[in-house]
């Protein structure tokens, strides 16, 4: 069979399938409505960067996802979201477990500061309850910062605490802590922001590896790194999705004036 015979599309590459889907996602805070109606999906195996302005609810959205957002006394949603074509709001879905195959990396690194650098590793398969022989805990601490990219710096010096890190180091140690427990998604919010560039560079290089294994959306107002590791990008502003498409479409020849504005630094 010719390239000339084949039904039209067929010789592209197959679109990469949702992870999460969000149907006219709305969020709340009391009464301040901070998202509007948000129809997004985030690809398998790639990185999806969301950007947008401060107060845009970039934040709000990615905590959506994990209902991390329902923790905050008086916030509420209304739409749907869906992981793997399951509503994650259901009520027949556990917050915690969901949780386990949703982590989230925050913007500033957070080692449990009374813990080991193993024990920091361990820490969510222990809030889970499950219990791990000696050899199995060893392999999962070894794989989960082989993973975060870690363990050639630390392998000698696990029994320390995990604060003697630098800001770099202990935010790849949160990168392990989260994919010790084997999740699908890994959510971060602005990761890199408290970091210095070294670090950030860092970071950034292990962001294409792990999605080789794992799905990720990454809040960032630095619109470079946007560019730099993700394949998709998702503008916000005043709580709506303004546009989506591939990165180099969104900051080369983006659909909505509003984007090319903030891209080009008109406001932001």
């Amino acid at each position: 069979m010719t390239l000339a015979t084949l039904a039209p599309g067929a010789a592209r590459a197959a679109e990469p399938r949702p992870k999460f889907v969000t149907h006219q996602l709305e969020a709340w805070f009391g009464t301040n409505r901070v998202l509007k109606g948000i129809d997004m999906a985030i690809a398998e195996h790639q990185v999806t960067a969301i950007i947008g302005p401060s107060g845009c609810g970039k934040s709000t959205y990615i905590r959506c996802l994990n209902r991390m957002h329902e923790m905050v006394p008086s916030a509420r949603i209304a739409g749907r979201v869906e992981l793997d074509g399951q509503d994650v709001y259901g009520a027949d879905i556990d917050p915690v477990l969901l949780r386990r195959k949703v982590g989230m990396v925050f913007q500033k690194p957070n080692p449990f500061p009374t813990m080991s650098i193993r024990d920091n590793v361990l820490a969510g398969m222990r809030l889970s309850r499950r219990k791990l022989a000696k050899s199995e805990a060893e392999g999962i601490v070894e794989t989960a910062l082989r993973g975060a990219a870690l363990w050639e710096e630390v392998k000698d010096a696990l029994k320390k605490p995990g604060m003697d890190l630098s800001g770099g180091q202990q935010q790849r140690l949160c990168i392990a802590r989260s994919i010790a427990v084997e999740p699908d998604v890994l959510l971060m919010d602005e990761p890199c922001s408290a970091l210095d560039p070294i670090a950030t560079a860092r970071i950034e290089d292990l962001l294409h590896e792990l999605k080789k294994r794992y799905t990720i959306a990454i809040v960032t107002h630095n619109m470079q790194q946007a560019a730099r590791v993700s394949d998709r990008t998702a503008f916000f502003l005043s709580g709506e999705l303004v546009e989506m498409a591939a990165t180099n479409t969104i900051f080369t020849s983006p659909s909505d004036q509003r984007t090319e504005d903030y891209i080009t630094g008109k406001f932001g």
